[in-house]
């Protein structure tokens, strides 16, 4: 059965215009999908930014509490785990149903869990269980809210702006890289981490809010195929776009990388260079700067070709970068700030490159499942990388751990310049 979902547009907007511009997704252009855009942008941001201060406050409880490698593996394992195994259930939904209900029910959803994990927490005290249950069900719902959110954004934006808009996400990500340390632990020393929940809980009735208000325009569905059927069409659609998979694996062994030097960036500032929350608070704050510095100069020069090569190239300079800042000794504490601040420039060349590659590249009534193929290989390399290099830590020590993983990045990057299928993309 076909059917059409979400929000229909007035056509008494396009009334006067001679000439239709298209969305990337073939929709009409309504004279404000910038306000749209802009709508549902403004809720994210507060979402990602309370988001994040609840994050960095629980990933800091746990290292404060416990000074394990292991257990900040287990934290991040549990919270990407349910998106890597969900998340192409949660690309079938994106296209078989309304995407916007899909987005606000995952936001209310996560609002109403962060509410009662206030509660539980205020009643019993923090524990290390209330902070994994949050980040359990944060993936849980990403599974699902993430291909139906980044499918959305063609449906709204012309496609010469689809790299600014995907940059767009990188710059707000990285506000809240910045804004959100300081913020979790000036909340977490004062108040206590039931403080930092509740923050939480109002970022995402926030997003829950814009989203009700903005307009989104309608996808033509069809329910024919079953849900394994729907996935595998999803999977052929990006197997067919050779030099796309091979970025896309790419990039998921890239994340499985990430995964670990994210969760000991804490570790490594204790326990290596003896700072404080304050300390690796800073860390938290330049890498985010460096991710908007580098998200800036995208969106500046919004490049339209050689997409592959610049993702190619933050490959390479994220790897060098790595593996020095795991070279650092004991009082070069600004070193590896620094150094940390460049590898975050780079870090901004990966996802929204590959994003609008395969926003371009996938026809649209696919997009929702691709992206949950690709959120799921990422949700799956991201606790696969963190558990296993938190047991390689745990042997080697950090800083050793950080230059093994920079030349396994540097050996990936190597790999990628000698496919000619991805070489092709540009």
């Amino acid at each position: 059965m076909v059917q059409s979902v979400d929000v229909q547009d007035d056509e008494s907007q396009y009334a006067g215009q001679s000439d239709f511009e298209v969305t990337a997704g073939g929709h009409l252009l309504p004279k404000d999908w910038l306000m749209r855009v802009a709508l549902i942008w403004s809720g994210y941001a507060a979402s990602a930014v309370a988001g994040n201060a609840v994050s960095y406050s629980g990933v800091w409880f746990i290292t404060e509490t416990t000074g394990s490698p292991i257990a900040l593996a287990v934290m991040y394992v549990l919270a990407f785990l349910p998106m890597g195994l969900l998340a192409p259930l949660g690309g079938v939904l994106a296209d078989r149903h309304s995407r916007k209900k899909i987005i606000i029910t995952c936001d209310a959803l996560m609002a109403l869990t962060l509410a009662i994990v206030a509660g539980v927490i205020i009643v019993f005290g923090p524990s290390f269980w209330a902070v994994v249950a949050m980040t359990t069900v944060w993936g849980f719902l990403a599974a699902f809210r993430g291909p139906a959110f980044n499918a959305t954004m063609p449906l709204l934006v012309p496609e010469r702006h689809l790299m600014r808009i995907n940059g767009l996400d990188a710059v707000l990500g990285s506000v809240s890289m910045i804004a959100a340390p300081p913020l979790g632990i000036l909340l977490y020393t004062t108040l206590g981490l039931q403080s930092c929940v509740i923050l939480g809980c109002v970022g995402s009735v926030a997003a829950v809010v814009t989203m009700l208000l903005a307009k989104v325009p309608r996808i033509t569905i069809d329910h024919g195929d079953g849900p394994w059927k729907s996935m595998t069409v999803g999977a052929k659609a990006l197997v067919e776009k050779r030099g796309l998979l091979v970025l896309v694996i790419a990039v998921s062994l890239g994340m499985m990388a990430y995964g670990p030097i994210d969760s000991l960036l804490p570790l490594m500032v204790n326990v290596h260079f003896n700072g404080d929350g304050f300390a690796a608070s800073l860390v938290a704050a330049v890498m985010g700067v460096g991710m908007m510095v580098g998200s800036l100069l995208l969106m500046a020069v919004n490049p339209q070709k050689g997409l592959a090569r610049l993702i190619i190239l933050s490959a390479f300079l994220y790897g060098l970068f790595t593996t020095v800042s795991g070279l650092i000794p004991s009082g070069g504490y600004w070193w590896f700030v620094l150094c940390v601040g460049v590898l975050a420039v780079v870090c901004a060349w990966f996802n929204a490159p590959l994003m609008t590659l395969l926003q371009k590249g996938i026809p649209e009534e696919k997009l929702g499942r691709v992206m949950g193929l690709f959120n799921s290989l990422v949700g799956l390399a991201v606790p696969i990388g963190t558990a296993l290099g938190g047991v390689v830590a745990e042997v080697t020590g950090t800083p050793m751990f950080f230059c093994i993983d920079g030349v396994c990045v540097l050996a990936l990057a190597c790999a990628l310049v000698f496919s000619k299928s991805v070489r092709a993309l540009d």
